[in-house]
């Protein structure tokens, strides 16, 4: 019970820290689609919840999943510095500590028209 409270709580805080993530202008450039693995701490502090908050924030379409390995993994569509913009602030997050990033260029998938969180 208590477990369920505390999750609320943190998935509240790291809504309402996104909502006052101020963003930089992105000058409009092609679409680009990037795979992405977050080693570290990065499970169990939110950090899925935060790539989706950010992501529709940014018009950003793809999903994010939780990997067997403790590691999280992502497919992110869009404008490549607004990716960039997302993958430096996740460094950043003082609640998790991400070691290792892993990036490679993939197809772009057409029709995708939003972000998802992929829950096992």
């Amino acid at each position: 019970m208590a477990v369920n409270y505390f999750k609320k709580l943190r998935d509240g805080y790291v809504s309402n820290q996104v909502k006052h993530i101020k963003l930089d202008y992105f000058e409009p450039s092609s679409t680009v689609r990037k795979s992405i693995i977050f080693s570290g701490r990065v499970q169990k502090v939110g950090f899925r919840l935060e790539i989706y908050e950010i992501a529709k924030r940014m018009n950003l379409t793809g999903w994010v999943k939780n990997r067997i390995d403790k590691n999280v993994e992502a497919e992110i569509q869009g404008e490549n510095d607004k990716i960039i913009f997302l993958i430096n602030y996740m460094k950043s997050l003082k609640r998790a500590s991400v070691q290792n990033i892993e990036i490679n260029e993939m197809m772009i998938v057409d029709g995708e028209s939003e972000f998802t969180v992929i829950r096992k």
